[in-house]
This record gives C-alpha cells, structure tokens and sequence, in this order.
C-alpha cells in the first residue's frame, strides 16, 4: 500500500531515494545496474535468493543480481523466505523509500508490501493484464502474440495485479526465440523503469488499474512443460521450440531416450505425426517430422551426454533415426 505521494526526488535534491531490489536471474541485473548507475537512487541492500548448486558437477552458484551487488558492494540478504526469523528486521534497518522487485522469485507479504513509504515496484516481463505469472516471455511467444513488453507496476497483495505505471512494448517477430526476447526486455525494463520512477516520485503518474476482463495467466515452467507433441500443428510446435529456447528447452523420446528439438521450422507437407520424412533439398536432404498439420523441418538436435549437431549431420550418424517415429 502506497502511503505517502509527496514528490520524493528532484534533480536539485541532495539525497537521493533509497531502494531496497529484490531480484534474482539475469532479467533482473540490468534494472539493478540501473538503479546503482542513476543518482537519483541509492541501493541500500539487494535481496536475492539463495545460491543453488547449478551445473553438472552441481557447484553451489551465485545469483546474477548477488554478483552485481557484491561487485558494486551492496548487502545482501538471501533468505529462503522472506517470513524467516530476522528478515523482515534487516529490511526495516535499510530504511527504504521504495522497494523494487524483477524475477525475484518470492512473493512479497503485506507487511513487506507496507514497508516503504513510497511502496513496492515491479519490472514485469509483458503488457499487463496479459501474462501475469512467472513464465510471460515463454507464455507470449508460444501463444503467437504479436507483441510484448515491459509494464512498470505497483505491487499489491495479488500476483501481478497492482495498478500500472507506464509499458513499453516491442514486436515478437518468427525468429524470436525466449533468448532473443528476455535480453530485448531486460534492456528495456532498465531504461523504463528510470524513466518511469522519475515521473512517478515526482508526483507526475497516475497508477491505472488493469482491466481484468483482459487478463491471462503464464505458470511457472518445468522441463516436462517442453515436451513436443507433434499432432500439434507444425506452427505451434515451432512457437513452442523457439519459446522455450533456453528454458525449459523442448524434446521428443527416440528410442525410449530424450533428444533435444534445439532448432527447427514448419515446412509444406504431411505425414503422420511424429514420423521422420526426408525432403529434396538441393543439394542434401532435409529431415522433417509429421505434425498435425503440416511438417516441422529438424535443423538442430541433442542427445542427453553429446553434442548438438545440425539435423543432417545426426541422421547420417545414426542411419535409423531415418525410419522412426517420434514421442
């Protein structure tokens, strides 16, 4: 709840706002290198959660935001809650004007909602009320959206429900990939957010409430979500491909074993799903696979402990792969 609406910041004022960020992956670095380069803010402490074993030899890793924070030092708190015993008192001690939050991957409760006095911003990875939840650059893309963006909100006890402060958007385009997509806004939700919060302490916006007639919802992924089922139209099945291009990645079973679909596009054609076809390409051959409708074209492929290779290249080293049927 937002208690105070005086202007807080000008560009002739002395002492800047203080701002605790909560934060945690690489979506969330550039709107916290932002905040620390702009004088017209100071970051008291960053919060992020805690480091996690990443990796095959499972090495306890960092997150992004903790290692922008301790290279600009910055304390930094990252508890596994933010109802653990003392957390609440260390965000108290920082004092903070606002609280800004990006990907932090913990809902904030009432009483921290409370804290500062101008409340608690987020960066949001889509236009609001579209894709509120924790997976939207994935949930836009897969759905075909022809845009996305970056919405500037207050947070209030509901997920993603708070009224908004200002969005930015940007085209989805048929190359754009989940990579593509997060560095564009994550580029964009640093700039939006400065811009944003200037007018917003000054007392010069508005929070507007979303229209909740408009509102979608984009869940949390898990690596099953990136399973392919090819009776699903070729269209769909390259939107998903490329949505969850990094994560959660797509596959299909092939000998009772998970291979990765890393690149791919849907093609003219049929066949019955999931079966391999082969379609003149001067002056190869290209693999494809039955959908739906349509064929989805395969151009870059995984097995679990191996390299990714180009599609032709591991149809002539596994000769077999010729004949089957996918899923």
């Amino acid at each position: 709840m937002i208690t105070d609406h005086t202007p807080l910041y000008n560009s002739e004022q002395a002492t800047p706002c203080r701002v605790i960020f909560m934060g945690t992956p690489d979506f969330a670095v550039a709107p916290l290198q932002a905040l620390i380069d702009s004088p017209a803010f100071q970051v008291v402490g960053v919060v992020t959660q805690p480091d996690r074993p990443a990796g095959r030899g499972r090495v306890m890793q960092q997150s992004p935001v903790k290692q922008t924070a301790l290279t600009a030092d910055i304390p930094t708190l990252q508890p596994e809650k933010l109802r653990a015993p003392g957390v609440f008192e260390q965000l108290q001690a920082w004092a903070p004007d606002l609280i800004v939050v990006a990907a932090f991957g913990q809902i904030l409760r009432q009483n921290v909602l409370d804290l500062p006095r101008r409340g608690c911003i987020n960066v949001h990875a889509s236009l609001l009320p579209r894709w509120r939840g924790a997976a939207p650059i994935q949930a836009a893309i897969r759905a075909g959206d022809a845009q996305t963006g970056i919405t500037i909100m207050c947070m209030d006890a509901g997920l993603d429900t708070g009224p908004m402060l200002r969005a930015g958007a940007i085209p989805i385009t048929a190359q754009d990939t989940g990579a593509t997509i997060h560095d564009q806004l994550a580029t964009l939700g640093a700039a939006l957010l400065i811009e944003t919060l200037g007018d917003y302490l000054a007392g010069q916006i508005t929070p507007q409430p979303q229209d909740e007639a408009l509102q979608t919802y984009a869940p949390m992924l898990s690596k099953e979500d990136g399973r392919i089922d090819w009776s699903q139209p070729a269209e769909a099945i390259d939107r998903q491909v490329r949505a969850f291009d990094p994560w959660p990645g797509t596959f299909t079973l092939w000998q009772n074993q998970p291979l990765k679909v890393l690149r791919g596009s849907p093609l003219p054609g049929s066949a019955p799903h999931g079966e391999i076809v082969q379609i003149s390409k001067s002056p190869e051959r290209q693999l494809a696979v039955g959908t739906g409708q349509g064929l989805f074209g395969l151009e870059r492929l995984q097995l679990a402990g191996r390299s990714a290779v180009d599609a032709e290249s591991f149809g002539r080293g596994h000769p077999d792969f010729l004949t089957a049927r996918l899923g």
